[in-house]
């Protein structure tokens, strides 16, 4: 499970490549309607789509002569569960924190 939760939070790493996830969460989209936003070659994007498709979290088919994206939704279940075990804990609050160490500094003998 590790080698592929690196694949996928590798795959995730890049801002292009959460954006076509984005996209894909619409719907399924030729490779060309992908690339179509963004400022790059097609053959750039087409090398984000196979480490988003490496990771598992696409999947891309050919139907007719147009090659095809799609989200596969339960790649990211891994992750997501193992994200979710840092919720456990209670978030710190920095500022009750800081007001405690200054109330324990001011109280401490010299």
């Amino acid at each position: 499970m590790a080698n592929s939760l690196d694949t996928i939070f590798a795959a995730l790493a890049d801002p292009t490549r959460r954006a076509i996830l984005s996209m894909l969460l619409e719907d399924d989209m030729a490779v060309t309607d992908v690339a179509e936003p963004f400022e790059m070659s097609l053959a750039a994007i087409s090398k984000h789509l196979m480490i988003l498709t490496r990771a598992g979290l696409i999947a891309q088919e050919k139907r007719g002569r147009v090659k095809w994206c799609k989200l596969e939704p339960d790649a990211m279940k891994g992750a997501s569960v193992w994200m979710q075990g840092f919720g456990q804990f209670e978030p710190v609050n920095l500022d009750a924190f800081e007001r405690f160490l200054e109330t324990e500094l001011d109280s401490a003998p010299e």
